[in-house]
């Protein structure tokens, strides 16, 4: 299996260029925010249903023709996309971690989300370009050789 930090120096960055908003609905609305994801057809939008809250991204773009449809919304800024493209071992231990601590360290929050193979995170917008430059510093420390 390989460490946190064989995976993150050895993972491609993928970004889509694409803004996203943050929305929080309330936990009635989960047919409402489902229905907006499905209409949306885009590459990568989440959904997330606890028991407080409803939770979407989805392109900053296909949220402003979808609001008006969704009732008591919240929206939390503008956040931009970074897939680590690696399909990683489900028992890897850390890579999230390693990644958190990076991006701490250069004063960046982070949402964290992950597929079954790829781990993603969300960034706000006005902060991309400083996520994404620690990153591959800290991929070309991390590189073997």
């Amino acid at each position: 299996m390989d460490t946190p930090s064989k995976a993150f120096a050895c993972a491609d960055l993928y970004t889509d260029n694409v803004r996203y908003a943050l929305v929080h609905l309330p936990p009635t609305a989960i047919t409402a925010g489902a229905g907006v994801l499905a209409e949306t057809g885009t590459a990568f939008s989440v959904l997330i249903v606890d028991k407080d809250e409803v939770t979407l991204v989805v392109c900053q773009d296909a949220w402003e023709t979808f609001a008006e449809r969704l009732p008591d919304y919240r929206v939390a800024g503008e956040y931009r996309l970074i897939t680590f493209d690696l399909p990683l071992d489900l028992g890897l231990v850390g890579f999230m971690a390693l990644v958190s601590g990076i991006l701490a360290e250069a004063g960046i929050s982070i949402l964290p989300l992950a597929a079954v193979e790829r781990d993603h995170i969300l960034v706000p917008a006005a902060r991309f370009q400083a996520a994404w430059d620690a990153l591959r510093s800290a991929q070309k420390r991390l590189a073997p050789g």
